[in-house]
């Protein structure tokens, strides 16, 4: 038996268990757990209940048949309370408990916010222009022609723009420090891509020469330990190369494209340019109509929701972490940060999440939003062909989950579509 009330944006559940299905709830306890008891004079499995309460404790099986009691009756309670939907897992607490009267116990739990949708006919959202000029067309070719330069060693002093390749180890203190050496290291000389004033001492250096290079790390430097410290690098110079850069002509386009002239590449150039600059701003101008949609929505996102979101994410960045050899502790020791420092850096995207997720689903529940079979094939078929299989081809290959990720990317982007028709 159970009563249930909202209080506070929260839902308050009494559960009576009576003495009567206390005693079944112990008994299955018993039986699913009676084999992980020694009593000794009894076969593994074969003590009587009896004996393994007088030999562990009157409440041996208490807590495995509470878990139990209490999660049946609470999902019993969901099932037909479908218009409570919790946001996060239940807090339990006992209340009383008796052989008498059996046990009775609190559940609280955050409830998933409830809001009114906005008009989207009063949705006003400004898209971005496309702009792609003969300038971004220049700096596409530059990448191209950086893309494919030569080096070429040269026996000569290094220079700004050349490349050189050094061993170097660094001190503080007359002391080795951790990730203060390499060798052929290949440095860009004027890239800025070391500490201040290190390049610098490189140039007019000579193949062979070795020196000592004094630099200081600046006071924001990500090591704690080498903040604003001055160090002394012993620095090698080992090759030196100057990186020649191709000319982009009809010859080198022809040579090297599907084009036979400069003016069909950077037209080609200009077209591929739109097509992702299009992309961009689309998705750029749907997350701006769901942050819309979301702030008249006036969403109160419980924190245990929020919490559970960030626990995600930070899940999420260990997995990506550790495909790059690294674990998480590594990375906030890398960043002098704490771990609930990290978390408090991630809730308000978590809030976001939530909020871009529960007006998603409003929508979609509003206006039974589905995909038709035709438009979930349409949806395989379009990714199949980027694997130059066809639509039959693929679905051979699929599994149940793999239906479910392209019926979500289906509906999201229909759900998409029709926002994007209903707003200014």
């Amino acid at each position: 038996m159970f009563t249930f009330e909202k209080k506070d944006k929260q839902g308050v559940l009494k559960i009576n268990i009576s003495k009567e299905d206390w005693e079944k709830a112990v008994e299955n306890s018993y039986e699913k757990n009676k084999g992980k008891f020694n009593i000794q004079g009894f076969r593994k499995g074969k003590a009587p209940r009896k004996v393994i309460e007088k030999n562990y404790g009157d409440t041996v099986f208490f807590d495995d048949a509470f878990d139990e009691v209490i999660s049946n009756e609470y999902s019993k309670f969901l099932e037909e309370n479908t218009n409570v939907v919790p946001a996060g897992h239940p807090h339990v607490e006992m209340n009383s408990y008796t052989v008498d009267k059996g046990i009775e116990a609190t559940l609280t739990f955050d409830l998933m916010p409830e809001f009114n949708l906005p008009k989207l006919n009063e949705i006003h959202v400004e898209k971005e222009e496309i702009k792609v000029d003969e300038k971004d067309v220049q700096r596409e070719i530059e990448n191209e022609r950086i893309a494919h330069a030569r080096y070429i060693e040269e026996d000569k002093n290094a220079e700004n723009g050349d490349f050189a390749t050094i061993d170097f180890e660094g001190y503080v203190d007359g002391v080795k420090f951790e990730g203060g050496e390499a060798k052929d290291y290949r440095l860009e000389l004027g890239s800025h891509s070391f500490i201040d004033g290190f390049e610098d001492q490189i140039v007019g250096m000579k193949k062979g020469e070795e020196k000592e290079i004094n630099v200081t790390f600046p006071e924001n430097y990500h090591a704690e330990n080498l903040k604003g410290k001055p160090a002394i690098f012993k620095v090698t110079l080992k090759k030196i190369e100057k990186k020649v850069l191709p000319e982009i002509d009809d010859k080198y386009v022809s040579d090297t494209t599907e084009y036979e002239t400069l003016d069909e590449y950077k037209k080609s150039i200009k077209e591929n340019l739109i097509k992702m600059a299009q992309e961009r701003i689309e998705r750029d101008y749907e997350v701006k109509v769901l942050d819309e949609i979301a702030e008249k929505s006036n969403i109160d996102v419980p924190k245990s929701m929020i919490e559970h979101e960030v626990h995600h994410m930070v899940e999420d960045f260990e997995h990506r972490l550790s495909h790059q050899g690294m674990n998480l502790e590594t990375y906030l020791n890398y960043i002098g940060k704490t771990l609930d420092e990290f978390k408090k850096e991630r809730e308000e995207d978590a809030e976001k999440n939530i909020k871009t997720r529960l007006v998603l689903q409003k929508i979609i529940s509003e206006n039974k939003i589905t995909v038709t079979a035709e438009e979930l094939d349409k949806t395989i078929e379009d990714y199949a062909s980027k694997y130059q299989m066809s639509l039959e081809e693929f679905k051979k290959a699929m599994t149940p989950n793999d239906y479910g990720f392209f019926e979500n990317n289906a509906i999201m982007t229909k759900v998409l579509d029709y926002i994007k028709a209903n707003v200014k």
